[in-house]
């Protein structure tokens, strides 16, 4: 039997925080079946001999017979009961079945005693696969960590775990090889699969000086990196540490059934002894002792509350599972239910639908060609290290240009100066031409972009306009937020000016749009909208977020460019940085709210009637135990479903 069940006052559950068990070999994974596939065998064979009464299977050969199969069967389930028993713990499911059973060889009912016992273990077994599965989706994440890597030293290569390598140090990594550390890239450029941290299976390429992280498996040629971080500081060790802890985070649901079956379990063993014993004070010489006592085991065995206790932990154990296979880390099983609740997403823009990298947009040029001027402004621009100033950079591709800036100079808060060749080249804000007293076109001041003006030898010579760029997946995010009927208003709050705030959310189809926010401003706004009884998700990237996400009803987090703060203070954490995936995690989080509701209203369904039906007499020990078998598996393989299910 599966020894990840754990039993406290009355209540027997899951313990999905125990490492799944892992099978030396073929024989031993197998053992756990023999004594059932053995069980039946005899059981049927047993119930043959007696349908055609032939001669020697007369008392006590068929309690002998049968007694075997018990033993053989059931034994280590009334070994456990007699421990538990021991330890004062009498309300768990492993003292119903061995009281029932036993009860039923009191009675002279050997098979139902034998069948109520081997359908039971057969279905802690099935409990046991389903339960190993779940854990093995999510298990399969800790494969990811490298248990050796090459450090270089001197020249010389040293084997040494990840663990002991300093930060600074060079590691190498080999094709067809994870990578063990968070480092920048010495190398010039790798191809590297990130699906391990991602859920994306498209080949990423990195150049020298990109980042690259623990997890990601090399797919070229040898690459060289650089540590930044120690091994336990690593993305994928906090991702790893964040999965471990959303076990043990449980639902509102879950725990309400842990409490349930508390107080259930004592009741229904009590009400069947009363079953037993208060028929005789109205019966009087008409009661039948062996006919009360029946109906009283079959009372015990259809009130197991294993369907319950074992499925609804299960569901969200696969909830959670469908999100890491997502790319989506939910931290505790309550995540998923409050996924369901929410009304309004609340959004930030830069690294959340933005890229939160500057790119260029747009070259406009009087007089020169466009790739001449970008060339010009780049050459200048290469010896500053601003964000836009990298960009145009970047843009421009200088790598085998033979162009080269003299006199630079920077002016603090309006931009570059230099010569090149005969040029003498200006490129900054429009601060820079005013201060040099240059004309530019008046209509500039009205430009919501970020714009880099240009003047060559003193005449204004146009501009280059640079912006953060919308996600690929980001106006089929607000779609599909739209979609989802719950939702009612979706908010984007940003420090950026509104109209640039405007225009984004327009493109997108955001619902309503609020600038030039400060972090403590953002607080502000969603404290608002708590107040008019909105549930709130709130999903952001940057240390400055962290703050909202606390406060938010559920806290999402973009785990691949986004902060520590932000990661470990969120409630959910979006791995590839997609914002399509929220509307994943509302699927995935209503999915399993539905299958953990279904679970309970058919056992609790199920065992109403069969507890009716029993008690009247309407029902035997072979429909209990078939009622509460088929339920439990019923409600295994509900559960199990989700863990198939795909999400568009």
């Amino acid at each position: 039997m599966s020894e990840d069940l754990k039993c406290e006052d009355g209540a027997c559950a899951v313990d999905y925080t125990q490492e799944t068990p892992k099978p030396k070999t073929t024989v031993s994974l197998n053992k756990n079946y023999i004594a059932p596939v053995v069980g039946i065998f005899f059981l049927l064979l047993g119930i043959g001999i007696d349908f055609y009464d032939i001669p020697f299977f007369k008392a006590p050969i068929p309690l002998i017979w049968f007694g075997i199969i018990y033993i053989v069967v059931g034994g280590p389930i009334v070994l456990k009961a007699a421990k538990l028993i021991v330890k004062g713990n009498i309300y768990n499911e492993f003292v119903l079945m061995s009281v029932a059973t036993l009860g039923a060889f009191v009675i002279g009912s050997y098979e139902e005693g034998v069948a109520v016992m081997l359908f039971y273990v057969v279905g802690e077994l099935f409990q046991e696969a389903a339960v190993n599965k779940a854990k093995r989706s999510i298990e399969a994440l800790l494969k990811v960590q490298v248990e050796e890597v090459s450090v270089l030293e001197n020249g010389n290569l040293i084997s040494m775990h990840p663990k002991d390598v300093e930060i600074g140090q060079i590691i190498q990594a080999k094709p067809g090889q994870k990578i063990a550390l968070d480092g920048a890239l010495v190398s010039d450029y790798a191809t590297l699969n990130t699906a391990a941290l991602t859920g994306e299976s498209a080949p990423d390429t990195k150049e020298k000086g990109e980042t690259v992280l623990a997890g990601m498996l090399n797919l070229n040629t040898l690459i060289e990196i650089k540590t930044t971080s120690k091994y336990e500081d690593t993305k994928l060790s906090k991702i790893l540490k964040l999965v471990q802890e959303a076990v043990g985070r449980k639902a509102k649901t879950q725990l309400l059934i842990s409490r349930l079956a508390k107080i259930y379990t004592p009741i229904v063993f009590w009400l069947a002894i009363a079953l037993l014993i208060i028929p005789y004070f109205f019966l009087g010489e008409a009661y039948q002792f062996q006919m009360w006592l029946e109906r009283a085991l079959i009372f015990l065995v259809i009130s197991c509350p294993c369907a319950l206790v074992i499925s609804i932990p299960l569901g969200y154990f696969g909830g959670i599972g469908a999100g890491s296979r997502n790319g989506i880390l939910f931290k505790g099983s309550n995540f998923l239910d409050l996924m369901t609740k929410v009304d309004t997403v609340v959004m930030d823009k830069t690294g959340t639908l933005t890229k939160g990298v500057f790119e260029v947009q747009e070259v406009v040029s009087i007089t020169l060609d466009k790739n001449e001027l970008v060339e010009l402004v780049a050459t200048l621009e290469r010896n500053s290290t601003h964000p836009i100033a990298e960009a145009i950079v970047k843009y421009a591709d200088l790598e085998n240009a033979s162009l080269t800036a003299s006199e630079v100079e920077e002016i603090s808060g309006h931009g570059m100066k230099g010569k090149i060749g005969k040029y003498e080249v200006l490129a900054g804000n429009l601060k820079l031409l005013e201060k040099f007293n240059i004309q530019y076109d008046e209509q500039l001041k009205s430009n919501t972009e970020t714009i880099v003006v240009i003047a060559i030898n003193g005449k204004y010579e146009g501009y280059i306009t640079i912006a953060d760029t919308i996600k690929d997946d980001a106006k089929e995010a607000i779609s599909a937020l739209h979609r989802i009927k719950k939702i009612t208003e979706i908010v984007m709050l940003s420090g950026d000016k509104q109209l640039v705030v405007d225009k984004i959310a327009n493109q997108l189809g955001i619902d309503k749009a609020i600038g030039g926010l400060l972090p403590e401003e953002k607080i502000n706004e969603v404290e608002k909208l708590k107040k008019q009884g909105r549930i709130v998700a709130f999903v952001g990237d940057g240390i400055n977020d962290a703050p909202v996400i606390t406060l938010s009803d559920v806290g999402l987090a973009m785990g691949g460019l986004g902060s520590d703060a932000a990661i470990e203070t969120a409630d959910v954490v979006i791995q590839t940085d997609q914002p399509s995936k929220i509307a994943t995690a509302i699927h995935i989080g209503n999915a399993t709210n539905k299958i953990i509701w279904q679970n309970i209203i058919l056992a609790l369904g199920v065992k109403v009637l069969v507890l009716t039906l029993g008690a009247m007499g309407m029902a035997t020990l072979w429909e209990a135990v078939i009622a509460d078998v088929g339920v439990a598996l019923l409600a295994i393989f509900n559960a199990v479903r989700i863990q198939r299910m795909t999400w568009s």
